[in-house]
């Protein structure tokens, strides 16, 4: 198992990122304490009977690049049945269904086939239409999930943090379904809530072509696999057959396992990574003590309605 860094880390300012100019305002320092957001907001309701949806492009400042994720907000949530159905409609990798009420903010994550338990490029879309599109004037918002409490921090204009709980991996004996099903030989695997294959050249990522069918035999919920970088402290490519998602563009709660490995194997808390897919996407992770930092940008590809419900 990968060892994390002794002791508590203070943790290091994000990395500026140059984006379009926008009108100047302050700049929260990292890590400063807020009020959690209590889910004040303009009017949810696109029209009587219907629900905002919006597609936002995270981990990226392009449209068509990053993963897309659907963000539905509603004060009341539909029935857990509902939800299930509009994922399975919007087919993308993941829809996030967001209520607000006097009590604060609560989220849920729903792929095409199934309820998880943890997402991290739905959460940040949803910050983003939250502070973007509703109008939420916190900057920190607070999310009740089956996760716990995840905080997101918002820096400047579109730099968004997520702060997500660390999930190291244990390691685990190679064995010969993980290479048949990657194509590859690893060097080392870690089993946490996904299975984690390392692998020693990053060319090897990019030119993956895995087996889907052999992924669904192996353990965990999906399958990471990562290898050093090159202008990126490391990369990887993250895939979900058994959850309906043959490959995910950019997963940030992969990197709540992906971030504790390479801070102990380059023995450095603050870490650039480049998920690359075929949309690609880039995420700053910093891991202190047992968080995860993961920051990123957003750009709005879609807004307009869910009417049947």
């Amino acid at each position: 198992m990968a060892k994390k860094p002794a002791g508590k880390q203070t943790r290091p300012a994000l990395q500026k990122v140059k984006v379009k100019p926008k009108p100047a305002k302050p700049t929260p320092k990292v890590g400063r304490k807020r009020a959690p957001s209590r889910g004040t907001s303009k009017s949810v309701a696109a029209t009587s009977g219907s629900l905002p949806i919006f597609v936002v492009d995270a981990f990226t400042t392009r449209p068509f690049h990053g993963n897309p994720a659907a963000v539905v907000v509603a004060e009341h949530a539909p029935s857990d049945e509902t939800m299930q159905q509009i994922a399975a409609e919007n087919n993308l990798s993941e829809t996030a269904f967001v209520t607000l009420s006097k009590s604060g903010l609560r989220i849920r994550w729903f792929t095409p086939k199934v309820e998880v338990n943890l997402c991290g490029h739905a959460t940040l879309a949803a910050a983003h239409v939250l502070w973007q599109h509703i109008g939420v004037p916190d900057i920190d918002l607070t999310f009740a999930s089956r996760a716990g409490k995840l905080n997101v921090a918002r820096h400047g204009e579109d730099l968004y943090e997520l702060d997500f709980p660390a999930q190291p991996g244990e390691a685990v004996p190679i064995t010969p379904e993980m290479s048949a099903a990657i194509g590859r030989m690893p060097s080392a695997a870690y089993l946490s809530e996904d299975l984690m294959l390392v692998l020693e050249n990053r060319r090897d990522v990019y030119q993956l072509l895995p087996d889907y069918r052999l992924m669904l035999g192996l353990e965990g919920r999906g399958v990471i696999v990562t290898a050093p970088g090159s202008g990126h402290d490391f990369v990887s490519r993250c895939f979900y057959p058994k959850l309906g998602v043959n490959e995910d563009p950019v997963t940030g709660s992969a990197h709540c396992t992906l971030t504790p490995y390479w801070s102990s194997v380059l023995g450095k808390a603050k870490l650039r990574a480049h998920q690359v897919s075929q949309r690609g996407g880039e995420l700053w992770c910093t891991l202190e003590g047992e968080r995860v930092y993961i920051a990123g940008h957003a750009v709005t590809y879609s807004a307009g309605a869910v009417v049947a419900v």
